[in-house]
């Protein structure tokens, strides 16, 4: 007997419950700005359990992996809602990506930005994020922290090159030419 491929298994035995899925995600765990990409995670993660040999009861799997992905992403919730709003810069809106896969290509950019600004010396990373993700001007970031505007300026250049620097470290890209 043949196995179906993996997009007609998948349209079989798991599409069919993503309704249900829902509803029952909302019930458990009230947590319906999430619960598309609750969804996404747990069908990359069935996806690729079956990858691995067959998922006897893809019902209850789908379910099961469901329940792990929204604990997970709750902790994480909680433990973002503890930090400091800088450290934020790991808030992605879901909404408009595609697939589970763009979902996790893209949180792991956003991580890896985060990590590269956390490893930013302590006065550049101030004035990094107050531009950067606050938005505020050389000369707001000049007068709130007391520094000239070629002080604020400099700070900028530096932290601008060194998280490229960590970035293409991280992802062992070569430098690019100037």
């Amino acid at each position: 007997m043949a196995l179906p491929d993996k997009n007609e298994w998948f349209e079989e035995e798991i599409e069919p419950h993503e309704s249900s899925l829902k509803a029952w995600l909302r019930n458990q765990f009230g947590i319906e700005h999430i619960i598309d990409d609750i969804v996404q995670i747990a069908y990359m993660r069935v996806l690729r359990a079956q990858d691995k040999g067959t998922i006897s009861s893809p019902k209850a799997y789908l379910f099961k992996t469901a329940r792990n992905v929204a604990i997970d992403q709750l902790k994480d919730l909680k433990k973002r809602q503890a930090e400091p709003l800088e450290n934020h810069t790991n808030i992605v809106y879901l909404e408009n990506w595609d697939n589970a896969k763009d979902i996790l290509e893209h949180r792991n950019e956003v991580e890896l930005l985060k990590a590269s600004i956390a490893a930013l010396p302590q006065r550049c990373r101030e004035i990094f994020v107050m531009r950067r993700l606050h938005g505020l001007t050389s000369a707001e970031i000049s007068r709130k922290l007391g520094i000239s505007t070629h002080t604020v300026s400099s700070q900028l250049t530096i932290g601008l090159k060194k998280c490229t620097e960590f970035i293409e470290r991280a992802t062992n890209r070569p430098k690019r030419l100037q």
